[in-house]
């Protein structure tokens, strides 16, 4: 065979990857052409010589071509000959238009707030090569449907839907998301709303964030659970207003605990974030009349209450809510799978008109044709059979899951009543759990340190989170030897107590 030429050498195919030999190709001759690494007219491989190149069929590399040639990129000559198109579809910048300002600007003086305050919780991104992945909010993609997804994403796509979710929606948000989280959603939670107080937003998160600027300046008081999300204690702390964690017991959030002149309340009553406790009915009601007397408003996090295998889950604090004091966030993403990244605000129409408002000077809307999907996944049922799977598995591992801990002896110090999705754990006297995280990562085992979540750094915590909405149950016993056996040697003593559950 001839050698190779320089337009051969810039070809290579990773059969690993999930990306088919064709796309690589295009990707790889769209990237040069781009960078400029193939100029106008340049000659490519014949297909024929490409194909034996790679060792791969040589239809695969005439199709590429073919596609980059139907988009301009590619010029055809004769029946097997391609070159550079003589005038690609480049959108990019002359070399000689483009500075390079590295070490123009000292950004460090520039910059005139610092955002980066939140404790880190360490997920790495690769977690699926573990053979122990016990990390919350994961999902399982066996237990997703994905054929209805794909139906539901070409629905979208159709001409009608189409037109509609590729315009500008302003600051609304897609009508048929918004009736379904009215009729069916809301009220499956014992919660009646308008289309004029649901807002849809990027994840619970944005709807929290979007709650913190509405409600709160700088003196006001604001209360969150201890723990709780690091995400949430920094967005508080950011706003400017006092905040007080408050500790939380077997029973979640103590009302007699919260300070005077309290603004508003944060908290998770129905499954609290990271300990799973429930907050009892009398407890809740509690909290209403408190809030109705001094005078507070409360922002319910209602996370995870699809999971409900054990029992059905306790109604929603807004479910109870008289006079309209209680603001709801809601979330696709934790039931469906994370990446979403959709979920919605339940509030008076005042404070969704502001919310919106605000929602729009950020990011107008989350993109319309997710919602659209989304829409048509859960209008079709597509949820409901997603959620039923999700709660039959789920059960099945919380029972291996609760069993190997109780035989390993490891202490749980919190799981849903309801069921969830995971244990919150506690360790020995003396054991640092986010050491411990890293030592059990060599082991193959991710499970989550609960430093982060505590608002006060007073020494080691030695509370961690282990989840089984992400690790088959066939591995389940086998982690949580591993877990244990790490804690004793990092202590020299047992995990802990055999707990009768």
């Amino acid at each position: 065979m001839e050698p190779h030429t320089a337009s051969e050498t810039i070809f290579f195919v990773d059969r690993s990857l999930r990306t088919s030999l064709q796309s690589q190709i295009r990707e790889t001759l769209v990237s040069a052409i781009l960078s400029g690494r193939l100029f106008p007219g340049a000659r490519l491989p014949s297909t024929r010589r490409l194909a034996e190149y790679l060792n791969i069929s040589r239809i695969t590399v005439t199709l590429a071509y073919q596609e980059l040639a139907s988009q301009g990129y590619l010029e055809a000559k004769g029946r097997s000959a391609y070159l550079v198109a003589g005038a690609p579809p480049l959108t990019g910048l002359e070399t000689s238009d483009v500075f390079d300002a590295e070490g123009a600007v000292d950004w460090r003086s520039k910059i005139r707030a610092k955002f980066s305050i939140a404790k880190p919780i360490h997920k790495p991104l690769d977690w699926r090569r573990y053979p122990y992945p016990f990390l919350y909010g994961q999902m399982d993609p066996t237990l997703f449907d994905l054929t209805a997804w794909r139906d539901c994403a070409r629905r979208a796509l159709a001409k009608e839907d189409f037109e509609l979710m590729a315009g500008d929606f302003a600051a609304a948000d897609d009508v048929q998301l918004v009736n379904y989280i009215c009729t069916r959603t809301l009220p499956s939670r014992g919660i009646r709303a308008q289309p004029d107080e649901i807002l849809v937003t990027v994840g619970a998160q944005n709807a929290i964030w979007l709650a913190i600027q509405l409600l709160l300046k700088q003196g006001s008081t604001a209360v969150c659970e201890n723990p709780c999300h690091p995400d949430l204690s920094a967005a508080l702390r950011l706003s400017g207003a006092d905040v007080v964690a408050v500790d939380v017991d077997k029973e979640g959030l103590p009302p007699s605990n919260l300070p005077a002149s309290t603004d508003v309340v944060f908290v998770t009553p129905s499954h609290h974030a990271p300990t799973a406790a429930t907050m009892p009915m009398q407890r809740r009601q509690d909290l209403l009349q408190k809030a109705e007397e001094e005078d507070f408003v409360i922002v319910e996090d209602d996370y995870e209450f699809e999971m409900s295998f054990l029992k059905p889950p306790s109604p929603a604090l807004k479910s109870l809510d008289r006079n309209g004091r209680v603001l709801y966030v809601g979330s696709f993403s934790k039931s469906l799978f994370p990446g979403l990244r959709l979920g919605y605000l339940a509030a008076p129409a005042p404070v969704i008109r502001e919310a919106r408002a605000l929602r729009a000077l950020m990011l107008r809307h989350p993109p319309g044709h997710l919602q659209r999907i989304v829409s048509y996944f859960l209008a079709l049922g597509h949820y409901d059979a997603v959620v039923h799977r999700m709660r039959t598995e789920y059960q099945k591992r919380h029972e291996v899951m609760a069993g190997a801990l109780e035989r390993e002896g490891l202490k749980v110090a919190g799981a849903a009543d309801f069921g969830g999705s995971a244990f919150w754990i506690e360790g020995p006297e003396g054991l640092d759990a986010t050491a411990l995280m890293h030592e059990l990562r060599k082991e193959g085992v991710l499970i989550e340190t609960g430093f982060p979540f505590f608002a006060y750094d007073d020494g080691p915590c030695r509370y961690f989170r282990m989840a089984y909405s992400s690790i088959p149950a066939d591995r389940i016993a086998q982690g949580v030897a591993r877990t244990a056996s790490c804690i004793e040697r990092m202590t020299g003593r047992k995990a802990g107590p055999i707990i009768a559950r």
